[in-house]
C-alpha cells in the first residue's frame, strides 16, 4: 500500500467532503480515504498495482470537484506562495461579490421596509417600493454572486446527490421564483384578495450573508493553517556554499549532500547538517520549542532553520530537501491535519442524511402550513427559513478545524502528532511508562568506576581496558559507547575483534587478541556459569549509588567490573512530578539491575519500578499493564523501545532518539524533555475539550434551529422566524465555529507545581 495526500478544491460544505470520499473510496485499489473538509485535503492509502493518483484525481473530477498532489516539500516556500496568490485570488473575488450583494441588497432592503413593516415611512421614495427595480437589483445578486451555489448545486445533483449549495439555491429560488407572480401579474393576487408581495429582499440578502460568512469562513480557515505557513516560512532561502576555497550565495534548492556552508552569526542554517569547524549556540525554538540555546563544536548536528546566535561555523550538509527535519516536520503536521478523529464519527454519520433530511423537513413545513392556514405566504416563508437556516458545516468543520489547530500548536512547542486519533487518545492516558535511558537519564552514560579482579599489578587494567573496548566498539548500546569513550580518554588503543555477538538484554561477546571477551549483567554471568562472587561487593556498592555495573569475563573467567552513571536530566523530576498531578500513573520500564533502577527512581519520584526487562519483553510487558483496564503511553528512545511504543496506545518518542523509535511512534518529541510530555498531554485536553465545544454549538444550532424556522413557535407566541435572520444564522454557524477553534491558537503549557 502507499499513500498520498491531495489538496481539494470546491468543497462548500461537509456534505461535499462526504462526496468525495466516497468517489475516491469508489475507486479499485483504494483501500481507505479520509476526506478533512476544514483543510481541504484527502489522506489515501490505496495499492499502487491496481491503481494510482491519476485514477483518483479523475475520480473526484467526475465528482464535480478537482484535486491534486501535495508537492514533496521541496522547495515548500514556493508550494506555499503559489497556495497564497491562489487563496488571494479566490478571496478578492469573494469580496468583490460581498461588496456588490451588500450594497444592492441593502437599497432593496429599504425599499422593502414598507411592505415588512405595513407603514408609510416618508423618507423612502416611492419609486425604490416599485417590484420591477427590486427585481433588476436583484438579478445581478442571485445569479453573478450567487453564480457558485448554482454551480455547485447542479454538480452535486448529477451526482444524484445534496448538499448546502442544495439547500441555499432551492431557499433563494423559491423566494425570488414566487415574487415573480405578484411583479409579473400583481392583478390575479388582488383579485383573489392577496397583497401582491414580493420576497426579493430575502432572497439579496440571504445570498450577501452567506457570502459574508464564507468570507470570514475563508479567513479564519487560513489562521487554522498558520502553523504550516509559519514552518515553511522558517526556511532559509540561499545558502553561503563553501566551493575550491570561495564562498558562493546559492538558492536553498541547490544545495546537495556533502557540500560544506558558512553560517554567520545572526543567520537561519539552511539545511541540516554535521559542524565541521568553529563553534557557535544555535536557536532551535522555532523547531524543538526549547528557548534556550544550544551549544554546538565539530562533530555536532545542527537543524536547518534554526538561527545561529554567536559564533561563525562550517557544517556539511547530511540532509536536503524533503528530507530535512523542517520538511518532515512540515509532512507530519500536514498528515495530523489531514486525519480524522474517532470524535468526528458521529458528526460524519449525520451529515450523510442531513440535507435529504432537511429538504424532506422543508417539504412536510410546506405542506403543513399551506393545507392547516391555507395562507401560501406563510408556507413560504417558513419552508424558505427551514431550507437557509440549516447548515452542516458547522458539524463538518468542528473537528477538523479544532485538530489543525491544536497539531500546529504542537508543532510550535516541538511536539509532532502524527493523526488526530493520537491527539484524541492521549488525553484518556491513565498509565505512563517512561524507559529510563535516554528518557528518563540523559542517555549519555559515562564510566565512572574500573574495577580488576586482581587489582592493578603489572597493568593489568589497561589490558584489560583494552580488550573490553575494542569489544565494545562493535556494538550500538550506549553503555558500549560509554565504555569506548572511558578507553580512549585514557589513550588506549582499541584492536580488532572476531566473532562478535551481541545477546539482547544480556551483553556481548568475542575473541579479542585470541582470548574469549564476554562483558554483560550478572544474570547472564550466571547462566554462564561464571563466578562472580570476587566482585560482588563493590557490584552492590555500584547499584546502592545508581550506577549499572557490567562485568567483564576473560576466558569465562571473571577479570573486571564497570560502574557507568547517567545523569538524571534536569527537567525529569519536575515533568514526572507534573504527569502525577495529572492524574496519571508513571512506571519505569528498564533493563538495568533492580537496585540502580530503584535509586534512580527515588531520586524522580516514581513508585512502580519495572526493571531487568529485556527488550524483547518490552512489548509484553505494555500489554501486561494494558490488560488491567488501562489506556498506556509508553515513551522511549532506543531501537529497542520501537516494539513497546508500537504496543502502546499511545506511543511517545523522544526525538534525540533513534529513527526507528519514531517512526514507531504516535507522537514524537522533537526536544528530547519530558516535559514536552506533559504539554503534549495537556494539548490534548484543550484540543478535544475544543472540539466537543465546537460539535455541542453545531449539533444545538440545528436541533433549535430548524424547528423554529418551522414555525413551531408561532401557534403558541404568534412569532416566525423572518428568513433574513434565517440566512444570517446559518452564515455565521460556521463562523462561530471557526472562532472557537481559534481559541487554541492561546494554548499555552501549564506549569503544574
Amino acid at each position: 500500500m502507499e499513500n498520498t495526500t491531495l489538496k481539494l478544491r470546491g468543497m462548500s460544505c461537509a456534505s461535499c467532503a462526504r462526496s468525495i470520499e466516497e468517489a475516491i473510496s469508489s475507486v479499485n485499489g483504494v483501500n481507505e480515504c479520509i476526506v478533512n473538509f476544514g483543510a481541504e485535503l484527502a489522506t489515501v492509502e490505496y495499492d499502487p498495482r491496481k491503481t494510482d493518483v491519476t485514477v483518483i484525481q479523475q475520480a473526484v473530477d467526475e465528482a464535480g470537484y478537482s484535486a491534486y498532489p501535495l508537492q514533496e516539500q521541496n522547495p515548500a516556500a514556493q508550494q506555499d506562495e503559489a497556495e497564497k496568490r491562489r487563496q488571494s485570488r479566490e478571496t478578492n473575488e469573494l469580496t468583490r461579490k460581498v461588496v456588490v450583494s451588500s450594497i444592492l441588497s441593502g437599497i432593496i432592503v429599504i425599499g422593502s421596509i414598507p411592505m415588512m413593516t405595513g407603514l408609510h415611512v416618508p423618507f423612502i421614495p416611492m419609486w425604490l417600493h416599485d417590484p420591477w427595480l427590486q427585481l433588476v437589483l436583484t438579478i445581478p445578486i442571485q445569479f453573478w454572486c450567487g453564480l457558485s451555489f448554482y454551480s455547485n448545486a447542479w454538480k452535486a445533483f448529477k451526482r444524484h446527490a445534496a448538499t448546502m449549495d442544495t439547500l441555499v439555491v432551492l431557499g433563494t429560488s423559491a423566494a425570488f421564483i414566487y415574487s415573480l407572480f405578484p411583479t409579473f401579474f400583481p392583478s390575479f393576487f388582488i383579485s383573489q384578495g392577496l397583497r401582491p408581495d414580493v420576497y426579493y429582499e430575502a432572497a439579496a440578502v440571504i445570498i450577501a450573508l452567506i457570502l459574508v460568512g464564507k468570507l470570514l469562513e475563508s479567513r479564519a480557515k487560513k489562521q487554522t493553517g498558520e502553523a504550516i505557513r509559519k514552518l515553511i516560512g522558517l526556511q532559509a532561502k540561499t545558502a553561503r556554499l563553501i566551493r575550491n576555497g570561495q564562498e558562493i550565495d546559492i538558492p536553498i534548492e541547490e544545495v546537495q549532500i556533502g557540500d560544506v556552508i558558512l553560517v554567520r552569526p545572526g543567520e537561519k542554517i539552511p539545511v541540516d547538517g554535521e559542524v565541521v569547524d568553529g563553534t557557535s549556540t544555535i536557536d532551535e525554538s522555532m523547531v524543538t520549542g526549547e528557548s534556550v540555546p544550544v551549544k554546538k563544536q565539530p562533530g555536532d548536528e545542527v537543524i536547518g532553520a534554526t538561527i545561529n546566535k554567536t559564533g561563525s561555523f562550517k557544517f556539511q550538509t547530511t540532509r536536503v530537501g524533503k528530507d530535512t527535519v523542517l520538511a518532515q516536520i512540515v509532512q507530519l503536521v500536514q498528515q495530523a491535519q489531514g486525519s480524522r478523529a474517532p470524535i468526528q464519527r458521529l458528526a460524519d454519520s449525520v451529515t450523510g442524511w442531513f440535507v435529504p433530511a432537511v429538504i424532506a423537513i422543508a417539504l412536510l413545513t410546506f405542506m403543513i402550513w399551506f393545507n392547516i392556514m391555507g395562507n401560501l405566504t406563510l408556507a413560504l416563508i417558513t419552508t424558505v427559513g427551514v431550507l437557509i437556516i440549516a447548515c452542516p458545516c458547522a458539524l463538518g468543520l468542528a473537528t477538523p478545524t479544532s485538530v489543525m489547530v491544536g497539531t500546529g500548536k504542537g508543532a510550535e512547542n516541538g511536539i509532532l502528532i502524527k493523526g488526530a486519533d493520537s491527539l484524541e487518545l492521549a488525553h484518556k492516558i491513565k498509565t505512563i511508562v517512561l524507559d529510563k535511558t535516554g528518557t528518563i537519564t540523559q542517555g549519555k552514560p559515562t564510566v565512572t568506576d574500573f574495577v580488576t579482579a586482581d587489582g592493578t599489578a603489572n597493568g593489568n587494567e589497561i589490558k584489560l581496558l583494552q580488550l573490553a573496548a575494542s569489544l565494545e566498539r562493535n556494538s550500538e548500546h550506549p553503555l558500549a559507547e560509554a565504555v569506548v569513550r572511558y578507553a580512549q580518554n585514557q589513550e588506549v588503543g582499541l584492536v580488532s575483534v572476531s566473532n562478535f555477538e551481541a545477546i539482547a538484554g544480556s551483553g556481548v561477546q568475542g575473541v579479542v587478541d585470541n582470548h574469549l571477551i564476554q562483558i554483560g549483567t550478572q544474570r547472564w554471568m550466571s547462566e554462564l556459569n561464571i563466578n562472580t562472587q570476587p566482585l560482588q561487593q563493590q557490584k552492590e556498592h555500584l547499584e546502592y549509588l545508581g550506577k549499572t555495573a557490567i562485568y567483564i569475563a576473560v576466558d569465562s573467567k571473571i577479570a573486571g567490573l564497570m560502574g557507568i552513571s547517567d545523569a538524571v536530566k534536569p527537567t525529569s523530576t519536575q515533568a514526572i512530578k507534573a504527569l502525577q498531578k495529572l492524574g496519571l500513573e508513571v512506571v519505569m520500564l528498564t533493563g538495568d539491575n533492580r537496585r540502580t533502577a530503584e535509586t534512580i527512581a527515588r531520586e524522580v519520584g516514581i513508585k512502580r519500578v519495572l526493571a531487568e526487562v529485556r527488550p524483547d519483553q518490552k512489548a509484553e510487558t505494555v500489554r501486561k499493564l494494558q490488560s488491567e483496564g488501562k489506556i498506556v503511553a509508553m515513551v522511549g528512545d532506543g531501537i529497542n523501545d520501537a516494539p513497546a511504543l508500537a504496543q502502546a496506545d499511545v506511543g511517545i518518542a523522544i526525538g534525540t532518539g533513534t529513527d526507528v523509535a519514531i517512526a514507531a511512534s504516535d507522537i514524537t518529541l522533537i526536544s528530547g524533555d519530558l516535559q514536552g510530555v506533559v504539554t503534549a498531554i495537556q494539548l490534548s485536553h484543550a484540543t478535544i475539550r475544543n472540539i466537543r465545544q465546537n460539535l455541542f454549538f453545531a449539533f444545538i444550532y440545528n436541533v433549535a434551529g430548524i424547528p423554529i424556522a418551522a414555525g413551531i413557535l408561532f401557534p403558541i407566541f404568534g412569532w416566525l422566524l423572518n428568513p433574513i435572520i434565517a440566512g444570517a444564522a446559518m452564515a455565521f454557524s460556521s463562523v462561530s465555529v471557526l472562532t472557537n477553534a481559534l481559541r487554541l491558537r492561546n494554548f499555552r503549557p501549564k506549569v503544574v507545581v
